[in-house]
């Protein structure tokens, strides 16, 4: 009998009436699918029914098609798909080979946006085809798909595609009648294995019926125990990854004989390799029972999964008499299985960036000392907020405070239990000997006085927006508590709190989501940003931790504190002399677009950092600021408007002295108006908190 993994391509039913436009095998032609001009083109090779984009093939044809790639001669193939509108959920299945090495991305392009949304991306190279589902949510709009592959520099890379199938409905969904079989896959055992059933084989006549058709034509995924030969042999069929938030009823139907000889259970299983159980099936043995595979049973389980993750079929077998367990018919609904079942909890509400109040964060008020909503004007002296660099946050007795010893004690919002989170904020020390007390976050039980440290400072934070993170997890609905403790007023200075988010899922499983199209906050490069290499006098400069020059420029980034940022340094340049960075390409709209982005001006030298909009060969000014403006990173807002293909320019221009360093870092390019214009930053000289 073939193993499951040899029989994805063995069904003979295929389901094509159900397929949506953009849906095509590559036979005879490419179906409307068109390789983009400004990039090298896809080639289809009709023997082999692919499309294709390889790095032989595009390095014979650089120097006519995407020579102005890049300064690494990247090679890239954007395939895209004709117009398609599709009002209801949809599941896009992509077919493909990643040979020698390289990455292929699929993108959603709606009209006038300038930035294309990444559905899904790999790395990983294959030595035979492998499939892939990403869902596609309801569109009142047109949009397109945009495939985008790069093939590697080593010889014979190549990004290949075989199939792209768009068909309605979720991802999860699957009867296993067509041969893809929906992206489903066994994780392998030696002795134990799902396989595919049905199909009229004669091998397998004592196979049950599938729910489906209910015939011996259809076809069903079985486990059977007969191959068992150690205790708790363990079977997994995987569903494909989801791609986007879900929440709502997961149906199927189940067949299973010898209750008591296994174990059937279906858990999430998220990108850590995490596992919750959803569901167990019943090991009690009614009277009744035959213990034969009879009747199909229906089960429906809730669902929430705000994060990417697999759905896990697990059935565990103690003997070779284990018995068999079939699945079938797997579909899903955005309702809830119950009406009585709470909603996904929106865990924003436990987020605060304090520009507006304290949210739903408030006192203890059992403790002497409180923690303050306090403001600093951009100056040279003290640091600002992290949210602008002009705004609010909270701090906690400095030594402005009489008082010889305190406790400070701010408390969030409730979170309900049997979740898992993730907590992150920012946080400043100043001045403190000791910092284990400093600043520690507690996990207070609803039920219950007790309390669970769930994170701690461990060094002094020299004054700098450091970013943190915890995960945690509770039983029982609990409140978050940020406690500052001062033994002693001279082992003591200040602790500052500000951003604080709160988010669904293990943080190591969030961190990823914030490589957005449009965004950079330069950890990983320059994001597709280059150097202008005709116009400018030298290069931003891509840095991490102070300048080399004194009292001039960050002592640290503005995303996490101990990350990196783009620099001007000022000490090889001449008084006026400049450099530029440009972003990619971007699309036009007639509509506006926004951009947003931090920068940092400080040195009695700073010269002048200006925003272009480049199009046809020239510049138009958007935004400009000159002179020394705060310690602090101060965050910029530009609105404009271009219907044709632009560039956006940020220049920084050398100053009077070598003190004129110019920093830049988390710009976000976004469709739309702003949301909030600009905080003018004026100089100041006080470090009055207001």
């Amino acid at each position: 009998m073939l193993l499951f993994y040899l029989l994805t391509f063995a069904a003979t039913i295929q389901a094509q009436n159900q397929l949506l436009p953009g849906s095509c095998n590559f036979e005879s032609n490419t179906c409307g699918y068109t390789s983009d001009a400004d990039f090298s083109s896809w080639t289809l090779h009709k023997d082999g029914r692919f499309v294709a984009v390889d790095a032989a093939v595009s390095d014979e044809q650089d120097g006519e098609i995407g020579a102005e790639t890049g300064p690494q001669r990247e090679i890239t193939g954007v395939l895209l798909s004709p117009a398609l509108e599709q009002d209801e959920w949809s599941c896009l299945r992509l077919v493909y080979q990643i040979s020698g090495s390289g990455s292929l991305e699929v993108l959603q392009r709606m009209e006038g946006k300038s930035f294309d949304k990444p559905l899904w991306s790999s790395q990983a190279p294959s030595d035979s085809w492998v499939i892939s589902s990403m869902d596609l949510r309801n569109n009142t709009e047109p949009y397109r798909v945009v495939i985008e592959g790069k093939p590697g520099g080593s010889s014979g890379s190549s990004i290949a595609i075989f199939e792209i199938h768009i068909s309605p409905g979720y991802c999860l969904e699957c009867d296993f009648e067509e041969s893809h079989l929906c992206g489903y896959s066994n994780q392998w055992n030696a002795n134990v294995n799902w396989y595919v059933g049905g199909g009229g084989q004669l091998l397998q006549n004592n196979i049950p019926k599938d729910h489906t058709y209910n015939n011996k034509t259809g076809h069903l995924m079985y486990v059977d125990s007969i191959y068992a030969k150690t205790f708790k042999e363990v079977a997994k069929l995987v569903s494909p990854m989801t791609t986007v938030p879900m929440s709502g009823c997961l149906s199927f139907q189940y067949l299973r004989s010898e209750r008591s000889g296994n174990l059937f259970s279906v858990y999430t299983r998220d990108q850590l390799g995490q596992y919750q159980e959803l569901w167990r099936a019943d090991t009690e043995i009614p009277s009744d029972w035959s213990e034969t595979l009879e009747e199909w049973i229906p089960v429906q389980v809730d669902l929430k999964a705000p994060y990417s993750v697999q759905v896990v079929f697990e059935v565990s077998f103690n003997s070779p008499r284990g018995g068999r367990v079939a699945v079938d018919d797997i579909s899903f609904s955005s309702e809830f299985c119950s009406k009585d079942t709470e909603p996904t909890f929106d865990p924003s509400i436990a987020s605060c960036d304090f520009e507006s109040g304290f949210c739903q964060y408030i006192q203890d008020q059992g403790v002497l000392s409180s923690w303050r909503r306090v403001s600093v004007k951009p100056n040279i002296f003290r640091n600002g907020d992290h949210t602008t660099g002009a705004g609010y946050f909270l701090l906690a007795h400095s030594r402005l405070s009489p008082r010889f010893g305190y406790v400070s004690r701010l408390i969030g919002p409730t979170l309900p239990g049997n979740m898992k989170y993730c907590l992150r904020f920012f946080y400043s020390l100043r001045g403190f000997n000791q910092t284990d007390q400093a600043l520690a976050v507690y996990l207070q039980q609803q039920q219950s006085s007790s309390q669970e440290k769930i994170w701690t400072q461990g060094e002094n934070s020299r004054g700098l927006w450091i970013t943190t993170d915890a995960t945690f997890q509770t039983s029982q609905p609990a409140k978050v508590v940020f406690v500052s403790t001062c033994r002693s007023f001279w082992d003591c200075g200040s602790v500052a709190l500000d951003d604080i988010s709160v988010s669904l899922g293990d943080c190591e499983l969030t961190a990823g989501l914030m490589s957005l199209p449009g965004h950079c906050d330069f950890e990983a490069g320059l994001c597709g940003y280059i150097q202008d290499k005709q116009s400018d006098d030298g290069d931003w400069d891509w840095r991490r931790g102070p300048t080399p020059t004194s009292y001039t420029g960050p002592r640290g980034d503005h995303t996490t504190g101990l990350g990196y940022y783009l620099h001007m340094e000022a000490s090889p340049m001449l008084p006026g002399q400049s450099v530029r960075l440009l972003s990619r390409p971007l699309r036009g709209s007639k509509g506006s677009q926004c951009l947003r982005f931090y920068y940092h001006m400080y040195g009695s030298g700073t010269g002048q950092l200006s925003i272009h909009l480049h199009k046809d060969a020239e510049d138009k000014l958007l935004w400009q600021l000159s002179g020394e403006q705060s310690i602090a990173w101060l965050r910029a807002t530009v609105e404009y408007q271009s219907d044709s293909q632009h560039q956006i320019v940020f220049q920084a221009t050398r100053g009077s002295s070598v003190r004129s360093d110019i920093a830049i870092d988390d710009i976000i390019l976004e469709g739309g108006p702003c949301p909030e214009m600009g905080i003018k930053a004026t100089v100041g000289t006080s470090n009055e908190i207001e």
